[in-house]
């Protein structure tokens, strides 16, 4: 009962503390709201991106086109090449037959153009689909592919590939030095605000000193205070991910431009973004406290 009692003025005194400096604590609520929407857009980004580039890595094929003319065992020897290269996770050969075969399923026009062509009036290519285990060294297989004996061309979507991966690397980087600026500032303006409170209660922090009050029990409050501060201050973030992703999502129907670009499902993506932002709020309140009552609390 007494921890209760000791855990409930704790509280009781840091809600006093938040409403007591009002027009303060309402700048810091203000700054985390502000920092934490930021924070929120920064984490959808970056984990988006994280997403668009492994379906990027997915579904990136280099097309290697053989010689028509070709023998089995020259393809053979040009399976062989592939498997021994670097870099390579997968290879898997398909022949002009069933290229054929497969674009007379997936269109009438395709069947009704192709379905007299003898073998040797058929002029697509077997091919070899091969998969790399790293994208940024991509176009170094699909050079050494392309010098092969019988390979005639190489395909892979060369130059788009490696600056979509660029952009979401740099977007991903600037994402987090902006995350890492925005709560320091924020922790920087919780603290003055603590310091404000620590300073307009130097009587009754002095009263408590003469009474026996410990120091532990003098510096809860305010390091609960600046949790409150961080806590009310995610509120309005936490609204916004949950709902505003949501009906970004259906908006677009789950992609962005092409169904190559696909958006992370909501659920439970925006919950646990949601928890992540009460806890940024939550620690960053209580960093900022806590670094004001170490420096400014002479006890």
């Amino acid at each position: 009962m007494k921890t209760i009692r000791i855990i409930s003025r704790n509280f009781r005194d840091a809600f006093k503390g938040v409403f007591r400096n009002f027009s303060l604590s309402l700048a810091s609520i203000s700054c985390i709201t502000i920092t934490l929407i930021v924070v929120a857009v920064s984490i959808v980004l970056s984990y988006n991106v994280d997403n668009f580039t492994t379906l990027v890595e997915k579904d990136v094929t280099i097309v290697a086109f053989l010689d028509n003319e070709l023998e089995e065992e020259e393809i053979d020897e040009i399976k062989g090449k592939i498997s021994t290269l670097d870099n390579v996770e997968k290879y898997e050969f398909t022949s002009k037959t069933d290229i054929t075969k497969d674009m007379m399923d997936s269109s009438d026009i395709f069947e009704s153009v192709m379905k007299n062509w003898s073998d040797d009036e058929n002029p697509i290519q077997n091919t070899f689909q091969v998969k790399v285990e790293d994208i940024k060294h991509i176009d170094n297989v699909a050079k050494k592919i392309e010098k092969m004996d019988g390979v005639t061309l190489v395909k892979y979507g060369e130059g788009i590939v490696e600056q979509l991966v660029s952009v979401f690397e740099v977007i991903h980087k600037i994402c987090i030095i902006s995350v890492i600026a925005l709560v320091l500032v924020t922790a920087f303006l919780i603290a003055n605000t603590i310091k404000i409170t620590i300073s307009s209660r130097q009587r009754e922090i002095s009263i408590m000193r003469l009474i026996g009050a410990s120091n532990l029990n003098i510096r809860i409050p305010f390091i609960i205070e600046g949790l409150l501060l961080g806590a009310l201050g995610s509120v309005i973030p936490i609204i916004l991910t949950v709902y505003g992703y949501g009906t970004l999502y259906h908006h677009f129907n789950g992609q962005l431009f092409s169904p190559f670009i696909k958006l992370i499902s909501p659920t439970p993506f925006v919950y646990t973004i949601s928890l992540l932002l009460l806890g940024i709020g939550v620690l960053v309140g209580m960093f900022g406290s806590y670094r004001a009552v170490r420096k400014h609390l002479k006890i």
